[in-house]
């Protein structure tokens, strides 16, 4: 990603439909199993500009929330809102003890690794400093039929099935709880979008993570909405989307 990215990153992170959308999305499904109100030690693995740092203080109660990130830029922008447990280095190799955090959470960065095999390496890792009983929450960019030049401007080097996901959950030693597809209402529109309006000329080129023009805004509204129906229905134990832009998986470390 380039500066440019993060700074639009910055600017959109607190209340554009997708971040606010997929934070009521996290909260459905992380709450069964992760209630707020216990003191807890939580990792975000990847922070990037920092706002889920401060929304993750939820689930913290008198505990910490800790963000890493292997981009000094990324770490520039979460001091601007006044984070400070931070450390820049890589996911695949965490500066923690065994058994450090109750709750570790990694969204959208597993894709984003270069090296192969780096995401197994990454959820190894997880496991590594998870104490007994903790959960990991990972979502990571789904179907790589959807591969588009949105994933190019971020640097998206692999696209997920759910399968595939929980798979490496399981063999990094972690028991699933749940995982299901979301953002399964809007993916029509991000198709359509990504692979016939961009391609006619009719989108904005790069990255999708911008402020809508301003002819479409009004956008924000309904799309917001739309996240937030999904969240309502995810919240219903054992419901699990078919298809979707993000897969999500949410396992265990096994209690001693």
């Amino acid at each position: 990603m380039r500066a440019s990215d993060y700074a639009e990153l910055y600017a959109v992170e607190d209340d554009l439909w997708w971040f606010e959308g997929m934070r009521a999305v996290t909260a459905a499904l992380l709450d069964p199993v992760c209630a707020p109100g216990s003191d807890r030690m939580i990792l975000d693995a990847g922070c990037g500009t920092g706002a889920n740092l401060s929304w993750l203080a939820r689930y913290a109660g008198a505990g910490r929330v800790v963000g890493i990130d292997a981009v000094a830029t990324a770490l520039r922008y979460c001091r601007q809102r006044g984070r400070r447990d931070l450390a820049q280095v890589s996911v695949t190799a965490l500066p923690f003890a065994p058994h450090t955090f109750h709750l570790v959470t990694s969204f959208d960065v597993l894709s984003h690794l270069p090296d192969p095999g780096a995401d197994e390496r990454a959820i190894q890792e997880f496991h590594r400093v998870l104490r007994p009983g903790g959960i990991v929450f990972i979502r990571v960019a789904a179907h790589e039929w959807m591969r588009s030049e949105h994933d190019t401007a971020l640097g998206t080097h692999r696209r997920y099935s759910l399968d595939d996901l929980t798979m490496k959950a399981g063999r990094a030693g972690l028991r699933v709880v749940r995982a299901t597809y979301a953002n399964g209402l809007l993916l029509p529109v991000a198709a359509l979008q990504r692979h016939v309006l961009k391609r006619i000329g009719l989108g904005a080129g790069g990255s999708d993570v911008k402020p809508l023009p301003p002819g479409i805004r009004w956008l924000n509204g309904p799309f917001t909405w739309a996240l937030r129906a999904e969240a309502r229905l995810l919240r219903r134990p054992g419901v699990k989307l078919r298809a979707g832009l993000s897969a999500i998986c949410i396992a265990e470390r096994a209690p001693r």
